[in-house]
């Protein structure tokens, strides 16, 4: 048993509190002392376990106890002890700190052991002081009752607040920390305040508060939970609604007003005017080019600003900065007259066009098409850049819409002016093929000065469809000049021109009516059969030039690519078309073309539109019912040249020959005896070898 003071009497182990030289006993010696009294009082096995004699524990407690005895002891040390149940508030004192524990003696049989850190300011824990403290448990393990100072001052905030205050009341705390979705503030018990009820616009980091006092409203109390939900922002909209409802009377369209910009988005910033904001929108900030409205305002940033309109209704109010001085505008004109040259600096570029600031608040557009004469431009910025200072001509301006149309080529001589003193009419130029369309190609005659060549001067004979048929792109060729437009800049070329026109001599003097001609099929339509009878050459063989019978479509007769011999009906220079015919052509000269007809019946003539094939080595006669317009008739089938004249040797026919003078007698009708070369309306050659299609003489 340790070694307790003389002066400590048994009263001082009951009660501590009653003798102040207690406090210098360890308390590891009071506690043993109060646990031992009971054992002593009252004999059982424990005091057989101290292994003292009884007789001698007995006349030691009477030495101790005095004239109390036994019985008061006992009735001591019961009025001493009272009832503790876990969860009660108690009153104690501090006995001692050691270290990082407080030492409380709360009337029990022993002591507990409280936290320094649950103390608001631990510098001021001082031995003796009271404090109330909650009992959470009666003994832990070590035989400590366990208590907690910090729930016990929460439970005693909580009735405080709960007695004192009730939802919608105002109170004002401290900003202990940040927790998810908000804040914690301590206004005598730790509080919520949602981070969306912080102010009237979220910050960007609520941290910021920490540390400092806020005055907010009570939203919720739950007292169940033990739970309030405040608001700081219903507190500043509540005050803000009076301030509101007071501006608005007072404010009036053109006052100067001061203000602080609250939040600033793309279009314009907010500007808090003491209860109301009114939007600083990005075009009233400078008569200048604005990006953005951070180039011109910041955060908390008080301003002067003026009032445009006021919206009572909606409560909205529109404000202007740049208002505040005179619009440059004004003097526009007298300044930058059209026709003049300025200087500027490029400061935006878009697809269609360049802008240019003459002075800050003033700015003309130079579009796409002015900035060159001649150079095909498909971006501005392949011809300026943003920061370029540049000259210059004003064309023109429109005051009401503040615009001002600029150009860069008028700063140059127009090439267009002089292109019809250097490239007039009939000049053959050589260029490059820079485009092609469907209704003909773009010639590079220079460095910005294209001419066009239609399709429909690209050949005399040829119908072109599509320019590609004759140029191709990047190609470099020959052509003449036909007509300059300066005014509308254009040049007129053309590539058949180089060459005489066929149509004038030679296709009249190569083609002439009643000539048979050998031809391919290009083209099948619904009226007719387009034949290629010369290079690039054409003639028309119309349905009804078919057959005699009635022909439904040109496919029943003959296909593209076949080659047909026809026979020319007409040749119009002045049109620029030949007519053809395949009807009035005799079918030995397309084998195969026709069906063999029927017989005629008895006593009834051959029909003239079927004539019957003369046997080899004879001619037939061209009688007018079989084909009127057809002069000359070539050879047999079997020696027959592609265009054969009649009357001459067979040995020198040209291709294409005219027909013969009549002779004298009148032209037989019937078929001539083999061998016989002759021609009806022409003269007899001699005898000579038979002519192929060649032109060679057969052997």
């Amino acid at each position: 048993m340790p070694v307790v003071p003389a002066s400590f009497t048994v009263e001082d182990a009951v009660n501590p509190n009653a003798n102040k030289d207690s406090r210098q006993v360890p308390l590891v010696a009071v506690t043993l002392v109060r646990r031992e009294i009971p054992l002593m009082l009252t004999p059982n096995k424990k005091v057989k376990e101290l292994d003292v004699p009884k007789e001698e524990l007995d006349k030691e407690m009477a030495e101790v106890l005095g004239e109390a005895g036994e019985k008061g002891l006992t009735e001591l040390y019961d009025a001493s002890v009272r009832d503790f149940d876990a969860g009660t508030i108690l009153n104690g004192r501090v006995i001692q700190v050691i270290g990082d524990d407080v030492v409380v003696d709360v009337g029990y049989k022993s002591e507990g052991i409280v936290s320094l850190k649950e103390f608001p300011d631990p510098s001021a824990v001082k031995e003796g002081a009271q404090i109330e403290v909650l009992l959470e448990a009666v003994e832990d393990d070590s035989g400590l009752i366990v208590l907690s100072k910090r729930k016990a001052d929460r439970i005693r905030g909580w009735e405080n607040i709960i007695n004192k205050h009730k939802e919608g009341d105002a109170v004002t705390g401290r900003v202990m920390r940040k927790i998810k979705g908000g804040l914690l503030v301590d206004i005598g018990v730790p509080v919520f305040l949602p981070a969306s009820q912080i102010d009237i616009r979220r910050p960007g980091d609520i941290a910021e508060y920490i540390g400092q006092d806020v005055t907010c409203k009570i939203l919720k109390i739950d007292e169940e939970r033990r739970n309030i939900v405040v608001s700081r922002r219903r507190l500043i909209e509540e005050k803000r609604a009076e301030m509101k409802e007071k501006l608005l009377k007072e404010l009036q369209v053109g006052q100067m007003r001061r203000g602080v910009v609250k939040n600033i988005a793309d279009f314009g910033a907010f500007v808090d005017l003491g209860g109301i904001d009114g939007l600083l929108h990005i075009t009233d900030m400078s008569w200048g080019r604005v990006s953005h409205p951070s180039e011109v305002v910041a955060l908390d940033q008080e301003i002067e600003v003026k009032i445009l309109h006021i919206d009572y209704q909606q409560e909205r109010i529109a404000l202007g900065l740049k208002q505040k001085t005179e619009s440059p505008w004004e003097q526009v004109e007298r300044k930058y007259p059209v026709g003049s040259r300025v200087r500027g600096e490029v400061v935006n570029i878009v697809n269609y066009g360049a802008f240019v600031k003459l002075e800050e608040g003033v700015e003309g557009l130079v579009h796409i098409s002015e900035m060159s004469w001649t150079r095909r431009i498909n971006h501005p910025s392949e011809v300026v850049a943003i920061g370029d200072i540049i000259e210059v001509v004003v064309l023109d301006i429109n005051k009401d819409k503040q615009e001002i149309s600029l150009g860069m080529r008028q700063t140059e001589v127009n090439p267009w002016t002089l292109v019809k003193e250097k490239y007039p009419p009939g000049t053959v130029i050589e260029g490059r093929v820079r485009n092609l369309t469907n209704y003909g190609a773009f010639i590079e005659i220079e460095e910005g000065i294209d001419g066009l060549l239609h399709v429909s001067d690209m050949s005399w004979t040829k119908k072109v469809a599509h320019p590609q048929e004759i140029v191709k792109k990047g190609q470099k060729l020959r052509a003449v000049v036909l007509s300059v437009d300066s005014d509308k800049k254009r040049v007129a070329l053309g590539m058949k021109q180089l060459e005489e026109d066929p149509w004038s001599r030679e296709i009249p003097e190569k083609f002439h009516p009643g000539d048979i001609v050998k031809g391919v099929v290009t083209k099948l339509t619904n009226f007719g059969v387009f034949v290629e009878i010369d290079h690039d050459l054409e003639g028309l063989l119309h349905i009804s030039e078919l057959a005699d019978q009635k022909v439904e479509t040109p496919e029943e007769m003959v296909k593209v690519g076949q080659e047909i011999n026809v026979v020319v009906l007409r040749v119009d220079t002045d049109d620029r078309k030949i007519g053809l015919s395949l009807k009035r052509v005799p079918a030995e000269y397309n084998p195969g073309l026709y069906a063999k007809p029927a017989p005629p019946p008895a006593g009834a003539e051959a029909p003239a539109t079927a004539p019957t094939p003369p046997p080899a080595g004879e001619v037939p006669a061209a009688s007018p019912a079989a084909a009127p317009e057809i002069v000359s008739q070539g050879a047999p089938p079997a020696a027959a040249p592609e265009v054969v004249s009649p009357g001459a040797p067979s040995a020198a026919a040209p291709e294409v020959v005219s027909p013969g003078a009549p002779s004298d007698s009148p032209a037989p009708t019937g078929t001539k005896p083999a061998g016989d070369q002759s021609v009806p309306g022409g003269a007899a050659p001699e005898a000579s070898p038979g002519v192929t299609e060649s032109g060679k003489t057969g052997g």
